[in-house]
Parts: structure tokens; C-alpha cells; sequence
């Protein structure tokens, strides 16, 4: 396959859309799965020891689906990007504390963490891309 052949597959259309779709599925799957069990939603925002709960379970799934909404529908794209980068670093020092667990915990959770920073990379690589970056320099 010639490198022509490969940057017209690349840049299909259907490629950006199916890019988006995997760079937003851990939000629609924490999403839907709060909506589904709001109960589980409030008790995982009580065991990383936030207050009030409810609020807090209920504004980070409107936050999970509205904010991947934008992303894939393409309005406000950027905005919803940006939410979610915001989001993510937010989660990744709250719920991903690799430095204060022993072995072999602290592996899982180091994964963890830094996989959550290649999620805000993606989001960043969106917005930037969204509001003209791709056309700077």
C-alpha cells in the first residue's frame, strides 16, 4: 500500500467520527453506568471522600454525556474537550493516588493515573485541533 493509498484511508471521514467515539467511550460508559445506578454513582463520590455526594454523582455524569455529546455531534467541541481534560486531571489525582499505596496496588493505580493522562492528551490534541491549531505555524 502506497503512503497515498494510507493518508486516504487515514483521513476518511468515518476515521475522525470512530476516533472520537473511542476517545469518549470511558465517559459515556461512566455515564450511563451512573445513570443506571445513581446509588453506586453517590457511594464512589463518598469512598474518594467528597461532599455532598449526590450533587457531585450527579453533576459528573451530566458532565460525562453532555460534554462527550458535544464532542461527537461537533458543537462546541472544543468546550467539551476541554471540560473533560479538566475532569480527568481532577479524577486522575483523586481516585489514582498511586504514591501513597504499597506494592502491588501502587502498579495498577500508577497505570491508572498515567492512562488517564494520555485521555487528557487526546481531549487537549481535540480542542487544539477544534479552534484552528492544526493550521498555526
Amino acid at each position: 500500500m502506497t503512503v497515498d493509498a494510507l493518508r486516504t484511508a487515514a483521513t476518511a471521514p468515518w476515521v475522525q467520527s470512530l476516533a472520537l467515539l473511542c476517545l469518549c467511550a470511558a465517559y459515556l460508559q461512566g455515564g450511563i453506568g451512573k445513570a443506571r445506578n445513581f446509588a453506586g454513582a453517590v457511594a464512589e463520590v463518598r469512598s474518594l471522600g467528597l461532599a455532598p455526594a449526590a450533587p457531585i454523582a450527579a453533576a459528573t455524569l451530566v458532565l460525562q454525556l453532555g460534554a462527550s455529546a458535544l464532542i461527537l455531534s461537533g458543537w462546541y467541541r472544543w468546550a467539551g474537550a476541554l471540560a473533560l481534560a479538566g475532569f480527568t486531571v481532577i479524577a486522575a489525582f483523586l481516585a489514582d493516588r498511586f504514591w501513597t499505596e504499597a506494592p502491588p496496588e501502587r502498579q495498577r493505580s500508577a497505570n491508572a493515573f498515567f492512562e488517564h493522562w494520555g485521555l487528557v492528551g487526546g481531549m487537549l490534541l481535540v480542542a487544539w485541533h477544534d479552534l484552528g491549531g492544526h493550521r498555526a505555524g
